[in-house]
């Protein structure tokens, strides 16, 4: 053991150890590690935070969820103008198609909209403008977009005479969500649509103030909208707070039958196809039948002999 002034700690001698004091020292100058190392400025983290924020938004805008604005009174009293509603865009992308009942946002598939207001001529406001509506914070002033409900998809027959029901595949539908005082339908605008497969016909919930499908009739399409168009599903009320609520699938369109008319085309062109080749597989099968009982039958062994041994064998 060594020795040492008093009060000096005492132990093996050996190599200096690091100075406590330079790791004080040390430990000030590193930040992030209970130092007092110098932050960077806010100012600094501002155009990364600003950067990821906006990379958010446009994959959220493209990919998820996209929010649209209610520009007409078409769908009273399921949605009022003004309302903001959330648009599911992601299902979509997963080969879901339009289902009947869900309210949906779709391109205008030519001719149902005017042409919208020329945009501004300040280059300002218009860079602006396009920035925002591409990652979607504001709507786009070249896009025309429309909302509706979707009454039949394809393969399906919808029909309305006089003030209604709507008939959809011979099925009456119970709408309560049409606006009140409105009838089903239009007597001016009577109908019967075959839906091609691929597309759907929609309506307003107003339908005395909807210009929806049965209005564009005369248009390439017959008034049916491409599912290829449908931008996706109105699944949520958003804005304002009060308004908040689920856009959900009213139940008249699971009612028993509905899905009669569309379920009995495929069947009966299997039917029609598997027709030929059962007749003709029957056909082969009464062909091998009649081979086999021809080869089965004995034939008369020649005659040995005269009819003397034939007499004599038989005796």
């Amino acid at each position: 053991m060594a020795g040492g002034a008093p009060g000096d700690p005492v132990g093996p001698v050996g190599p200096a150890g690091p100075d406590p004091a330079d790791d004080e020292e040390d430990a000030d100058e590193r930040p992030g590690h209970g130092g007092r190392g110098k932050p960077r400025s806010f100012w600094k983290e501002l155009p990364l935070l600003v950067g990821i924020a906006l990379v958010l938004a446009l994959l959220i805008k493209t990919f998820l969820v996209q929010a649209f604005s209610i520009p007409s009174d078409s769908m009273n009293n399921t949605l009022l103008k003004g309302d903001r509603v959330l648009v599911d865009k992601l299902t979509p992308w997963f080969g879901s198609e339009p289902s009947r009942g869900e309210v949906v946002v779709f391109h205008d598939p030519g001719g149902w909209l005017p042409e919208n207001p020329p945009a501004s001529n300040n280059v300002l406001v218009k860079g602006l403008q396009k920035g925002l509506s591409f990652i979607g914070l504001m709507p786009s002033a070249d896009e025309k977009d429309l909302i509706k409900r979707v009454i039949g998809v394809g393969g399906d027959t919808v029909s309305c005479k006089g003030t209604g029901p709507v008939m959809v595949n011979g099925k009456p539908l119970d709408e309560p969500y049409v606006y009140p005082g409105n009838t089903p339908c239009t007597p001016e605008v009577p109908f019967t649509v075959h839906v091609p497969k691929g597309r759907i016909w929609v309506m307003g919930d107003h339908r005395q103030d909807s210009l929806d499908s049965r209005f564009h009739m005369t248009l390439p399409g017959g008034g049916t909208v491409s599912d290829g168009d449908v931008v996706g599903r109105a699944i949520v009320v958003a804005w304002p707070v009060n308004r908040w609520d689920v856009l959900s699938i009213p139940g008249t369109f699971s009612q028993p039958g509905i899905n009669a008319a569309g379920a009995a085309a495929p069947v009966a062109a299997g039917f029609a196809g598997a027709l030929p080749l059962v007749m003709w597989r029957r056909r082969r099968l009464l062909t091998a039948a009649v081979e086999r009982a021809a080869s089965a039958v004995p034939t008369e062994p020649p005659v040995r002999g005269g009819p003397g041994r034939e007499s004599a064998e038989q005796g």
